[in-house]
């Protein structure tokens, strides 16, 4: 008779679009789990202590919002992590703050893969994201499992900071088309021609993607349901523009659309979907 030995406790740190959904599927898989937020939860597995949270815990997962809300809570979790432990960042963090998790957690030899992802609330709910993992082969290899609870493809890459490098440079198109589809859809409507008639044009041409097909009637509709918020794809662009600014690059695109976020974001539009960039456009 085959005995599996069990499976480990895992500590999700932060309940928001993705680790909600995040947290459902890996208590769904068999993890015994419990789950931590900066604002309380009702929820049969919350522990409103995060030190507590990851005392419990063999695994800890970090889905929180920002650089500031992943470092404070790491500090306060740190007496708590160590051999035995590892800790999981999914959280998309700037250079300097992936840098501070790598040496803190060697210096406390607690193991430490960075996993940022792609997808937003569509693909959380459905257990498809995609891992961007940057860590020791040995760790990802023994991670595969569990991370297959939550994602349906994980992307092993060079190095922790690889990882958070190529998730800050694709959300940089994506924040640049969407700012695009914003010009391009208003320059459309200005002229008499309706959105449908122009995302049916685009849909042929090699500018196409499922993005696009996302965004553009959602855009055309006014529908701003938050995906992925503008908040976090504005602190996002910030990180970007500070990783071209390390490697004395200019980047005028994504600083135009990062100055247009932050408007957005001044009128109170931060927790909408980021597409409500096409509003810097309203007569209104």
């Amino acid at each position: 008779m085959n005995h599996h030995p069990p499976l480990p406790t895992v500590a999700i740190l932060g309940l928001g679009i993705i680790g909600s959904q995040a947290a459902s599927h890996i208590a769904a898989a068999g993890y015994p789990s419990v789950t931590w937020s900066r604002s309380r939860r009702e929820r049969p597995d919350f522990e409103p202590d995060a030190g507590v949270a990851a005392d419990k815990a063999e695994i800890i997962v970090c889905y929180l919002k920002d650089v500031k809300a992943v470092r404070e809570t790491f500090e306060s979790i740190k007496p708590f992590l160590g051999p035995g432990k590892t800790f999981i960042n999914h959280a998309t963090v700037d250079y300097e703050t992936t840098d501070y998790l790598v040496n803190e957690c060697a210096q406390i030899n607690c193991a430490f893969l960075n996993a940022p992802f792609t997808g937003s609330k569509i693909a959380a709910g459905n257990a498809s994201l995609v891992y961007y993992a940057g860590g020791e082969e040995e760790l990802i290899n023994r991670l595969h499992p569990f991370l297959e609870a939550t994602s349906n493809q994980i992307m092993r890459v060079s190095s922790p900071l690889a990882a958070t490098i190529l998730k800050l440079t694709t959300n940089l198109i994506t924040a640049s088309t969407v700012q695009a589809l914003a010009e391009g859809l208003s320059i459309n409507i200005a002229h008499g021609i309706s959105a449908e008639t122009y995302l049916a044009a685009i849909d042929p041409n090699a500018c196409a993607s499922p993005l696009i097909e996302m965004k553009g009637p959602a855009m055309a509709q006014g529908d701003y349901d938050p995906h992925f918020s503008l908040s976090n794809m504005l602190k996002d662009a910030r990180y970007m523009i500070d990783l071209a600014e390390r490697a004395g690059l200019e980047t005028p695109g994504i600083e135009n659309t990062a100055s247009q976020m932050q408007k957005r974001n001044d009128l109170g539009e931060g927790e909408s979907d980021f597409s409500i960039l096409f509003r810097q456009f309203s007569k209104e």
